[in-house]
């Protein structure tokens, strides 16, 4: 499998995770504005996981910019990141149905940890691939900002039985670390300009 189709099809199991969020979301019953309130926890638990998909879109994307072979190692990675987050909608809808009660917060925390867990065994997948000396290994570095994640995600799945603000706080802290668009790659790009090629392997 190319580079190409692995990213096509990336991208289209996230649109439909996307996609699902939004047909669990319940239109209400009421013609006034009040009818929106219950549904209040809902659509803030539906805006986080947008902004995480959205997140992950983002970094997949820019990561298979720099990504020239794909191994069969690359694709179970992929794909075990893949039913990670097509978990999303689940947690999503748990926690938003529960007004964040402490259990859901707890398993959406889990999901978020699997996730960027699974994200780095892609990313660990791709590097040996690659190579040491690869551009996206020279982006990636140490990578502190994903281990600073994966740390919060743990404070946040304790303390949601303890305070919910504070479990999502630290879930809504690690979207805003990430929310602006990872630049190491691009400024990689910017002075190892590579053509894609895309061969399978």
């Amino acid at each position: 499998m190319t580079t190409g189709r692995l990213e096509t099809f990336s991208d289209g199991v996230l649109a439909i995770i996307i996609t699902i969020m939004v047909l669990e979301m319940k239109v209400p019953h009421g013609a006034e504005f009040g009818a929106l309130q219950p549904l209040i926890p809902v659509l803030l638990s539906y805006v986080l996981s947008f902004i995480y998909l959205g997140i992950y879109w983002n970094n997949h994307h820019h990561m298979m910019h720099v990504v020239h072979r794909v191994s069969g190692g690359v694709l179970w990675a992929n794909l075990l990141l893949l039913f990670w987050l097509s978990l999303i909608p689940f947690v999503t809808g748990w926690m938003g149905e529960n007004h964040f009660a402490p259990a859901p917060m707890a398993l959406y925390g889990v999901v978020l940890l699997m996730a960027a867990i699974s994200y780095t065994i892609l990313l660990g997948a791709i590097l040996r691939v690659e190579g040491r000396d690869s551009l996206i290994a020279r982006a990636v570095g140490m990578d502190r900002k994903g281990k600073l994640s994966m740390l919060l995600y743990v404070v946040g799945i304790v303390a949601s039985f303890r305070s919910s603000w504070l479990s999502g706080a630290m879930y809504v802290t690690v979207a805003l670390i990430w929310l602006i668009p990872d630049r190491r790659i691009e400024r990689v790009l910017g002075v190892h300009p590579v053509p894609k090629q895309g061969h399978a392997t």
